[in-house]
């Protein structure tokens, strides 16, 4: 089977080429910089490239609270145009199935936790990421609509915050673990972080997704979104003072609560996924820490 990973040079996209690989398939990777998805004739030459029959959709362009507080116009045209480009040559070309990896950030502010697929459409998502959320979920109803008018098989997943080896640790644009994992790492004293510390998440280990990714692709043909996650809740602060023991930090941590906590909680009912296609996540979340920390320490440039 010919299949196209886009964003598979990124984050998610480069573990998910390695799980495919080691299973036998030879994915065809379209990287940014080879393929501008915003773009329609970059989207056309990269159908015309690799002709294929399995499509995962992961390209996108996202950040933390800062970068999203920064970047809300980019984000919400980039994320919408991609996944709008993806769909229409889906279709144009006759793909056999699309997986498409929404957001966490689509569910509503306030969505009761654990969060169930169901309540998706119960409200506006939290305000600092409400562009990148809405596009996705725009992306979402657009699968939903090419499968009721041409039967264009799009599946759409929803994993929670992913965290792993090979994250974006800018501080400018990371989320919440690398920006943790690389504060610990370097300072000694002190380390200032955003909010209160009281936000809940939930963490995926980015293996995984990929695994889920798969699974999904194999085994679901619904139109209904689909959760991916641990179903395991922690509060920032809890989350802050175990990657200050896994990476042996022992300075003080302030909270800068002048700062936006972002939504207030996030917690995932995962029982679809474990029903529709049998996914169940297997990494802790300390041992996924425990792997990002040590990836991360060895790709640090040897002092000379």
């Amino acid at each position: 089977m010919r299949v196209v990973v886009t964003g598979g040079g990124g984050f998610l996209g480069s573990h998910l080429v390695e799980q495919l690989r080691q299973r036998g398939d030879d994915p065809f990777v379209a990287r940014r910089a080879d393929y501008d998805l915003t773009r329609w004739d970059d989207a056309e030459r990269l159908f015309r490239d690799a002709q294929p029959e399995l499509v995962f959709h992961l390209a996108a362009e996202v950040g933390g609270i800062g970068a999203n507080r920064t970047n809300p116009g980019r984000y919400w045209y980039a994320n919408l145009m991609m996944g709008a480009h993806v769909l229409e040559l889906s279709r144009l070309n006759g793909v056999g199935k699309v997986v498409t990896a929404g957001t966490v950030c689509a569910y509503p502010k306030f969505t009761p936790v654990p969060f169930s697929e169901d309540d998706l459409w119960n409200g506006y998502p939290e305000e600092t990421n409400a562009p990148y959320g809405v596009a996705k979920k725009s992306v979402l109803v657009g699968a939903q609509s090419y499968r009721a008018q041409y039967g264009t098989n799009a599946i759409f997943l929803l994993p929670a915050n992913l965290y792993g080896p090979r994250d974006n640790f800018d501080l400018e644009t990371s989320h919440v673990i690398p920006a943790l994992i690389r504060k610990m790492v370097a300072a000694e004293d002190e380390v200032v972080l955003w909010g209160d510390g009281s936000p809940t998440r939930e963490f995926l280990y980015v293996d995984d997704c990929a695994e889920g990714l798969i699974l999904a692709a194999d085994r679901y043909d619904g139109a209904e979104p689909v959760n991916l996650g641990t179903s395991e809740e922690i509060a920032i602060r809890d989350l802050a003072e175990l990657v200050a023991d896994l990476t042996g930090f022992e300075g003080k941590i302030v909270w800068d609560a002048s700062m936006p906590n972002g939504q207030p909680r996030r917690s995932l009912d995962v029982s679809r996924a474990k029903q529709l296609f049998g996914f169940e996540a297997r990494t802790s979340l300390r041992d996924g820490l425990a792997r990002t920390i040590e990836w991360y320490r060895a790709s640090l440039p040897v002092a000379r």
